[in-house]
């Protein structure tokens, strides 16, 4: 006989009693493998508790024991969505560490490729989100569409859809192939009508704001408190966004603006990422019509036999889920001496709590969708 995924709790000075009920770790809304031990009084949320770490893959032990560049293709896969994100905030907290400088060109393939990975992110987040409201199908197979045209642009640059292990300290592993800027470039051009498309289906549904207006409100001071970043704190009005702030790589170079909500609930989560698609199709349209010829590596970059000085560096960048950064310590032998990563999944899951308090159980699934996790992220 199965065990039991509930239990009956008393509840002090009242009739009846809590019901708390195990929402995973394998079911369709927990994006993967992943708990909440949720408390009920009736329908409505008491009480919450995630509970995480099923998929620990010792990813920064190991990196201690590797190479540095050993370390790359593991980046791939902390958020197998975003791995050329991954990559490059793992490459600029190498850099830092050991004074590398980056060619432009390998730049503008880094703002390109990274700017395709928001898209991608954020259009599936959209469509898993609508998933979890039960539009089963039409939103998700509309993302997955125009993320399979990314795909084939990673593919053909890296030879890999998804786990792309492209970028290398100082630069890029190879350069881009012939025909790949017109083929980016008719991607960016196109993607706003996508976007048109996708906002006209799904913006004004009632169902959607009905399920999601007023529902899992973030408060701006709570957002900042627990180091919330990423398109989650924007979306409670915060304007911190990590491009405008370090302006690392050459995002100085790009006219964009930084959407902010309003409310902080689950539709201005949803809104801020739509409006984000927008700005990055803008930058894509810039950095493909600008990038300059020449070099994609550093070339005082050395592959083999790598051997920083001794010293410590942190690098950040504004991947598409938020802050993510690697703290790197060098001892000066081939491994890091320590090896530390700042996934935004994480952070921004420790106040699923203060989110789905007083709400219904139904709205914790969409609730949870709007925080966009990868357990791969979350575990590590």
């Amino acid at each position: 006989m199965p065990p039991k995924n509930f239990e009956l709790l008393p509840k002090a000075g009242a009739e009846g009693d809590f019901l708390e009920v195990a929402m995973g770790p394998q079911h369709p809304s927990t994006h993967g493998v992943f708990r909440m031990d949720v408390v009920l009084d009736g329908e409505r949320v008491v009480k919450l508790k995630p509970v995480f770490g099923y998929l620990h893959r010792n990813h920064e032990k190991i990196a201690e024991n590797t190479t540095y560049l050993g370390s790359m293709p593991y980046t791939d896969r902390l958020d197998y969505f975003c791995s050329m994100t991954n990559n490059w905030a793992y490459a600029l907290s190498i850099e830092k560490l050991a004074g590398l400088a980056v060619p432009e060109r390998a730049e503008y393939i880094r703002v390109i490729t990274g700017e395709l990975t928001r898209l991608l992110n954020h259009s599936c987040l959209i469509g898993f989100l609508l998933q979890d409201m039960g539009a089963l199908g039409t939103p998700v197979m509309y993302a997955f569409r125009e993320r399979e045209k990314i795909l084939d642009l990673f593919e053909s640059l890296s030879g890999s859809r998804m786990m792309c292990n492209y970028m290398r300290f100082g630069g890029c592993r190879c350069d881009l192939p012939a025909g790949w800027i017109e083929e980016a470039k008719q991607v960016a051009d196109n993607f706003p009508r996508f976007l048109d498309e996708f906002e006209k289906l799904l913006c004004e549904n009632e169902i959607l704001m009905a399920r999601t207006q007023g529902v899992g409100v973030l408060p701006k001071e709570l957002a900042i408190n627990a180091g919330v970043t990423g398109p989650m704190l924007r979306a409670s009005g915060v304007n911190y966004d990590i491009r405008k702030v370090d302006k690392y790589g050459i995002y100085d170079r790009f006219q964009f603006r930084v959407p902010l909500g309003d409310h902080g609930d689950t539709y201005d989560r949803f809104m801020i990422r739509v409006l984000e698609m927008h700005e990055s199709a803008k930058i894509l349209q810039q950095a493909l019509k600008d990038i300059p010829s020449g070099p994609i590596i550093d070339p005082k970059a050395k592959l083999r036999g790598f051997r920083p000085k001794a010293g410590e560096a942190y690098g950040r960048i504004e991947a598409p889920k938020g802050e993510l950064g690697f703290y790197v310590i060098s001892d000066g032998s081939p491994n890091p001496y320590r090896y530390r990563v700042r996934p935004p999944s994480l952070i921004n899951l420790t106040i699923l709590e203060d989110m789905c308090l007083g709400n219904m159980v139904a709205d914790v699934v969409v609730i949870l969708g709007s925080v966009d996790i990868v357990l791969g992220e979350v575990d590590r």
